[in-house]
């Protein structure tokens, strides 16, 4: 790889869909319900999410600099491409401070436990990487992206993007984990299609992912499962009459879902063939997530026209 194509890897612009997903389907839930958004919040919002996930990835870079996992077969990290972790290390904690001080505000003008949330989010963020826990390590790092992406995030963001006399007074932990089930285990496939192709760099440094346990056959055997356990979370609520049929658009991350089982299932023990896995999985995770955002606020357009 030439070094522009490793700056354009190391940065990963597309992994940021994650960051973004949970406030798009509190905003496409409450439009849904025809609820008014505070728009100003959900651009707060959506800049301190992009911050703390970038504070997430770059301090990926340096702990795993620090032990040793990406010296060979990451040379798109970024500790490797500048060769400076402290100026890394220092990028990361103004990534962090920055996001943390816009989600204070958010708070302010919303619900002092939104931050709580937050914190909570990145403590989880942390315990998956950061030393002594390094709980990624252990086959951790999946159950805590679902957590945080999941309910977490998104009973934040439900809280954050609602005007203060709407607002909901307590956490609305049913309707984050009804809504955020689903397309954060679309988040967490991506975290697991990551780690196909560095097994063998992750096995010689003790990193025991669930791939480097399972192996690349079983592993990559999970992965249907995976796309149809999202869907079905997603799909649930619909059966039930909680949300309207256009909530069905979240199909239209099945197309990107296919390719991905079809790729891991001929080359899943072919790192060079399934490097890009985890992009294909980021493809399933925004076009369900922003199906399913889109479809819930058609929701009044839906009931309008069959009440006809």
């Amino acid at each position: 790889m030439d070094r522009g194509r490793l700056w354009r890897a190391a940065i990963k612009w597309p992994m940021y869909s994650v960051a973004v997903m949970p406030v798009l389907l509190a905003v496409g839930w409450r439009l849904g319900r025809g609820l008014p958004v505070r728009a100003e919040q959900v651009g707060v919002f959506l800049l301190a999410a992009i911050l703390l996930l970038a504070w997430e990835n770059l301090t990926n870079d340096v702990f795993d600099a620090d032990t040793g996992v990406d010296a060979i077969g990451k040379p798109h990290s970024l500790v490797n491409l500048t060769g400076r972790r402290d100026r890394v290390a220092t990028l990361a904690q103004g990534c962090l401070g920055l996001g943390l001080a816009l989600m204070a505000l958010v708070a302010l003008c919303s619900a002092p436990v939104v931050l709580a949330l937050v914190l909570a989010c990145c403590g989880l963020g942390y315990l998956y990487q950061g030393p002594p826990f390094r709980l990624g390590y252990r086959g951790w790092g999946e159950p805590l992206c679902w957590l945080a992406f999941g309910p977490l995030a998104t009973a934040a963001a439900l809280l954050a993007v609602a005007p203060p006399p709407a607002a909901p007074t307590t956490v609305p932990w049913g309707t984050a984990l009804v809504l955020g089930a689903g397309p954060a285990l679309a988040t967490t496939l991506v975290l697991f299609c990551s780690h196909f192709h560095q097994v063998k760099e992750d096995a010689a440094h003790g990193k025991r992912s669930p791939v480097v346990r399972l192996g690349t056959r079983r592993a990559a055997a999970l992965v249907p499962w995976f796309v149809a356990g999202s869907l079905a979370l997603q799909w649930a609520p619909v059966l039930l009459g909680w949300w309207p049929l256009t909530a069905l658009l979240s199909a239209l991350g099945l197309p990107s879902a296919r390719g991905l089982i079809r790729l891991l299932a001929l080359g899943h023990d072919q790192p060079d063939r399934v490097a890009g896995s985890k992009f294909l999985a980021l493809r399933v995770q925004a076009l369900g997530g922003l199906g399913l955002a889109t479809g819930l606020a058609l929701g009044p357009w839906w009931q309008g026209l069959v009440g006809r």
